[in-house]
């Protein structure tokens, strides 16, 4: 299929209507404008819904509504829209339900500012809501892997029975970016969903489907929090990935995702010619962290050190921290309120690390 030049935002929509989304429920708000939009002329000519809540509280019931019968959903919003979802995504972890949230994460704390940044991390991989859940969260570089990335999202909602997050930066929604749609080649196996509530027929020899988060009595909720801590450990042990660019032999490993990532790529390439080996480690799914794809690399004789480069104050660099344990020093470069660094700027920083 030929490629296409698309807005990162109407590139995701497409790709989930692509993966079998039909419902989507959301309400605007910039810079992930363009997905409802494009959601709003698209799903009609598919069979499909599009319904714009009159809140992010309602998006989220909404979606909670669709996963319950077993369709494919999804809603998507911008920080301080998702920060109104988190309640609704501990019910459809609760409830064991799947569905796919996308955030196009823009410059906070509060109203902030319409400008990328990646200061929803904590957010994202701390769940955002109450009690002890986790969203399986991935973490796209370009249009093209956010494209590619939600056929997986929909199989891993389906699979594991959990909301699955796409945290992507405010870049990646409004750049515009050549795309190829390609056919599901997901090797996974989708599970029936016989838990769904489609309607019940007493002769249909089946129980009623009942979908529920409440659990008064203490040992169901305890038999609900066990399953869901292994289901997450697998989660851990076998969904995480991460991309190692230029690792073999470096002495300084630069750990960052998202768009920033592709401009450490250019500053790798300035250190380089000053004989300076830079290595990458780019998370492309930040819940679970890579941390075993990390380690190995900073266990490596050739590294002094790690430094992680964000869109914001510091916040990935707490579980790069966790995962080195202390072994090397971890350092820091980035900087909120949607300052974007230069290559030259990272650059500079990590020349002037290797000299201290």
């Amino acid at each position: 299929m030929a490629k296409k030049l698309m807005k990162g935002c109407e590139a995701v929509a497409e790709a989930a209507i692509q993966a079998g989304c039909h419902y989507f429920f959301g309400y605007p708000i910039t810079p992930q404008n363009d997905i409802p939009e494009y959601m709003a002329a698209r799903l009609p000519k598919v069979g499909g819904c599009f319904l714009q809540a009159e809140s992010e509280v309602a998006a989220i019931n909404m979606v909670y509504g669709a996963a319950a019968s077993g369709a494919r959903v999804m809603t998507s919003s911008s920080s301080p829209g998702v920060s109104l979802k988190p309640e609704g995504m501990s019910y459809l972890a609760g409830a064991e339900l799947p569905c796919v949230v996308v955030n196009m994460v823009r410059g906070g704390p509060g109203l902030g500012s319409i400008q990328p940044s990646q200061g929803d991390y904590f957010q994202a991989t701390r769940g955002g809501g109450h009690g002890d859940y986790h969203p399986i969260v991935l973490a796209p570089s370009s249009v093209q892997e956010a494209v590619d990335m939600m056929q997986d999202a929909f199989d891993l909602a389906d699979v594991y029975r959990t909301p699955v997050m796409i945290l992507a930066d405010g870049i990646i929604g409004q750049m515009m970016e050549p795309v190829e749609f390609h056919e599901s080649t997901s090797k996974r196996e989708l599970p029936k969903k016989d838990w769904a509530a489609t309607g019940w027929n007493p002769a249909s020899g089946r129980p009623r489907a009942i979908v529920n988060s409440l659990y008064i009595e203490v040992d169901e909720l305890q038999e609900l929090n066990d399953r869901l801590q292994a289901r997450y450990k697998i989660i851990r042990e076998t969904e995480a990935k991460a991309e190692l660019y230029n690792t073999d032999g470096a002495e300084i490993i630069v750990c960052a995702y998202g768009t920033v990532a592709r401009i450490c790529k250019s500053a790798i390439a300035i250190c380089e010619k000053k004989g300076v080996k830079v290595g990458l480690v780019r998370p492309i799914t930040v819940w679970p962290f890579p941390e075993k794809q990390l380690k190995e690399v900073m266990d490596q004789p050739s590294v002094k050190k790690a430094i992680t480069v964000e869109i914001s104050a510091g916040q990935m660099v707490e579980d790069v921290r966790l995962t080195v344990n202390g072994a090397k020093p971890v350092e820091f470069f980035g900087k909120p309120g949607s300052y974007t660094p230069t290559a030259e700027e990272i650059a500079e920083y990590i020349m002037k690390s290797r000299e201290a």
